[in-house]
């Protein structure tokens, strides 16, 4: 009989030699320590942002490995980002740990699922396609229906969400509107089943499977085919579980049967950084572990290593200021970092303005010192990195888009690193810098970077980046052949190497990152949260997308939101969730009490305009004054007459741009409107340099 294959990465005696269980315990701190010691039975490790979670369970395993409490081939650590699977499998080994399986879910899987298809089906194993794209339109155009790009997207997002949430077609109807839902453009629940039948029809015509296939499978395998099952626990008798937050019901379906009756599983998560729950993800399994494991123990981990104290207390703030007090489940964070400069809060006229005075921020704090690669601007929807994109590209600072082309699916990229596999191959004896130069060189790199931004910067970007690598492991004493292994196993984990300029990134995509500083534009009601939030749950889910944020902020840490879009008037409004955030001003200069004479309660409406106003507010009012002022001498009136200060504010603040926006505001009537209209419209647009 055909044994179940080692899944081991590396080989035991390659690397540093594993170190004693007391040298690892000495390593970590008191709460990290429990975590280690436990190395059997059920435990939940609650970890807040930046409380060294990673080196918590990787040290657990070490010691484990140490004190011969198990075997390494017999642990299985899931992940639920090959990203951080490779993270996980370089720790272990920089620590003399080699054999463990650190996967993903959909990766362990595979494995599994390929390895016995044979036996369970028969045949060759299904192509397996990566992109549902294609197969969600034939199935919509199969139903009679049109859609557009988004709409496929949409449509293929629910199939994902209701494949892991295990709800077939038939019960989808029912399914969405229980959980508030929102179907693609113009589609009903119906129209949606129909389309989701129909998509499983398509697939099976063409003989392929999608992701949640394997899972959906593995699943059916381990149930009707108890002798695999046997045989796949006999091997993986231990497990952990990074992530635990973001399970859907599939995956807790099928680490339950991985565990089959036994109880050795360490679950590691933070109920704060749920934002996934679009997909099919859900606290519930992290929240309700000790209730479904006998004697399980939980484990807080909230000593902060990453973020500075003033920091961590915006942090705070932001699950305190949960509806009810504090978010529930969630860790209450105690920072062990430097102290930095306080978070700030600023307010800009456009969206133009916040990315040009962003760009020109960053373009300080690297003057001062500061790596590019070490700083991003982080935002909740892609459509809002354009105006930041153009800020930085007119400021000549390079960027990446996170989210955007891997590293490693980059042509240039891969031509790179074949013609420096072959370099290694063909001469015994090499330079790891001259081999690298000559094939980055090769792929389009020059010695300068180019001055134009765009694809063009961004090949070189990505070149240079493996160049600097290459560099850094020749000074290490590295030969060609380590490196030409060190880039198989990166390509392997989508590893890629630090490229130099800023990180430009939705919230979503910059979890599990930090920087040292972070901006975070764009903070505002239709944006965070999102218009598309209507539910309770669903603005808990974007305040938490606000923590997740906040907490990838190592020292700097900047907020920001635009009264109105490029161009357009001031109607944005700060998003609530900034309300216990926002610097406060004293009762004496912004709340008049009730006894202020009204000279006193103008002096503070006057003091809270400059304190709030954006900068290009106060040039309009400053312009406007002396504007009223000229009039008022030529007339031989009171310059109130014309127009109070308090409209002159108004006026600075929306920037009206017909007569019609501008009879809307206070103070203005008919009157003054046909006598000064034209006059104040004329200027506003010289300002704005309409004229």
């Amino acid at each position: 009989m055909t044994s179940y294959p080692d899944l081991s990465q590396g080989s035991p005696g390659s690397g540093p030699e594993l170190k004693s269980p007391d040298e690892l315990l000495a390593d970590l701190d008191p709460e990290q320590r429990q975590v280690a010691r436990q190395v059997s039975g059920p435990l939940c490790v609650l970890a807040g942002a930046g409380t060294g979670k990673t080196r918590a369970i990787t040290y657990r395993i070490a010691y484990g490995v140490a004190t011969e409490a198990f075997a390494p081939t017999s642990l299985l650590a899931v992940t639920f980002t090959a990203r951080a699977a490779g993270e996980m499998r370089e720790r272990l080994a920089a620590l003399g740990v080699h054999g463990v399986q650190a996967r993903t879910f959909h990766a362990a899987a595979l494995r599994q699922l390929s390895f016995f298809w044979p036996t369970v089906v028969g045949g060759n194993f299904p192509p397996l396609v990566k992109q549902k794209g294609n197969l969600v339109a034939a199935a919509a155009h199969d139903e009679g229906i049109d859609v557009d790009r988004v709409a496929i997207r949409d449509l293929a997002a629910e199939v994902e969400w209701a494949k892991v949430s295990m709800i077939t077609p038939e019960q989808y109807v029912d399914a969405a509107v229980q959980a508030d839902r929102i179907p693609p453009t113009n589609m009903s629940p119906e129209t949606v089943s129909s389309i989701l039948r129909r998509y499983e029809a398509v697939k099976s015509d063409n003989g392929v499977i999608d992701f949640e296939d394997v899972l959906l499978m593995t699943v059916g395998m381990l149930q009707q085919r108890p002798d695999i099952a046997k045989r796949i626990r006999s091997q993986y008798r231990n497990f952990v579980v990074d992530e635990y937050q973001d399970v859907s019901k599939l995956q807790q379906q099928l680490l339950d049967l991985w565990l089959g009756e036994r109880n050795d599983l360490c679950v590691v998560g933070d109920v704060a950084q749920t934002i996934y729950s679009f997909t099919g993800a859900t606290p519930h399994y992290l929240s309700s572990f000790a209730q479904r494991y006998e004697g399980a123990r939980t484990v807080v981990l909230n000593r902060d290593y990453r973020s500075s104290p003033e920091i961590v207390t915006v942090a705070n703030r932001i699950l305190v200021s949960s509806p009810g007090g504090m978010m529930q489940g969630a860790v209450q964070l105690k920072s062990h970092a430097p102290s930095g400069p306080k978070p700030s809060f600023s307010t800009f006229h456009d969206d133009e303005t916040e990315a040009e005075q962003v760009a020109e921020q960053i373009k300080e704090l690297y003057e001062d010192g500061l790596p590019l690669s070490q700083i991003a601007v982080l935002f909740r929807t892609n459509a809002q990195s354009q105006a930041i994109e153009q800020a930085l590209t007119a400021a000549g600072i390079g960027y990446v888009m996170r989210g955007g082309e891997e590293f490693f699916h980059r042509g240039d990229v891969r031509a790179a690193i074949t013609a420096f596999q072959n370099l290694a191959n063909s001469e015994a004896d090499g330079d790891t810098a001259t081999f690298m130069r000559e094939s980055v060189r090769g792929a389009g790199w020059t010695e300068t970077a180019p001055e134009t931004q765009g694809a063009v910067r961004e090949r070189w970007d990505a070149l240079n980046a493996l160049y600097t690598l290459a560099k850094d492991r020749a000074a290490e004493g590295v030969h060609p052949d380590a490196l030409a292994k060190e880039l198989k196993e990166r390509m392997q984990a989508q590893h890629a190497p630090t490229v130099e300029g800023v990180t430009l990134s939705t919230i979503h995509a910059a979890k599990g990152l930090e920087w040292e500083a972070v901006f975070l534009i764009g903070v505002r009601e239709g944006l965070l949260p999102i218009s598309m939030a209507k539910t309770e749950a669903a603005i808990a889910e974007e305040r938490r997308l606000f923590y997740v944020a906040v907490t990838r902020a190592r020292s700097i840490l900047r907020i920001s939101y635009a009264q109105s879009r490029s161009g357009g008037r001031g109607k944005n409004k700060r998003s609530h969730f900034l309300a216990p955030l926002w610097p406060e001003r004293t009762k004496s200069s912004s709340t008049p009490s009730a006894s202020a004479s009204p000279r006193e309660r103008a002096r503070m409406a006057a003091r809270q305009f400059e304190e709030d106003a954006s900068t290009d507010s106060l040039e309009r009012f400053t312009q406007l004054k002396a504007w009223r002022r000229k009039l008022s001498d030529e007339m031989s009136k009171p310059a109130f007459t014309i127009f109070a200060d308090v409209t002159l504010r108004e006026i600075a603040l929306e920037d009206p741009q017909t007569l019609t926006q501008l009879g809307q505001l206070r103070g203005i009537g008919d009157t003054k409107l046909s006598l000064w209209g034209e006059e104040v419209l004329d200027l506003l647009a010289e300002l704005r340099g309409d004229k």
